[in-house]
């Protein structure tokens, strides 16, 4: 009797199987993991211009620039603003008063997240219901940055 080598069909249905389980547990929980990869940008930027912020405070004893219109320095840009824009909106800004704010950007697949910190460094984050962060499981949490989802600092 001559016995054939390879493999059955049945074999490599149950191979193809077992692939396609393990790649829609491992999906997830890597965009979960390259996601909160990026946060780092904005955590650390964020402490960043805070100290900065109260450097132009002790120069200066006011948050505002010098027309009095906008935070006294400059938000991160180009390279060191990959993931998301930064920003002081105008209102926010007062002569002892600021928040900084850190908004995800949509091409980067972060959508819908904002963190923000103070001059109290009150830390906070926000999530647009309905966004892809919101899909994707984080929530607001106003007293940290959240680091996992769902709210975890």
């Amino acid at each position: 009797m001559h016995r054939s080598k390879g493999f059955t069909l049945l074999e490599l249905m149950i191979v193809i199987v077992v692939i396609a389980i393990l790649a829609a547990v491992a999906l997830p929980s890597y965009t979960d993991y390259i996601a909160r990869g990026k946060f780092v940008e904005a955590h650390g930027q964020l402490a960043d211009v805070r100290v900065k912020m109260e450097q132009w405070f002790m120069d200066n004893r006011t948050y505002l620039n010098a027309a009095g219109t906008a935070c006294g320095v400059t938000m991160p840009t180009g390279q060191n603003a990959r993931y998301f824009t930064y920003t002081c909106p105008i209102g926010t800004a007062t002569a002892q008063t600021y928040i900084i704010t850190a908004a995800g950007n949509a091409a980067e697949g972060l959508a819908g997240i904002n963190f923000t910190v103070n001059e109290a460094n009150t830390r906070g984050t926000t999530v647009t219901g309905g966004s892809v962060m919101a899909t994707r499981g984080y929530a607001d949490n106003a007293g940290c940055w959240v680091r996992k989802k769902p709210s975890q600092c």
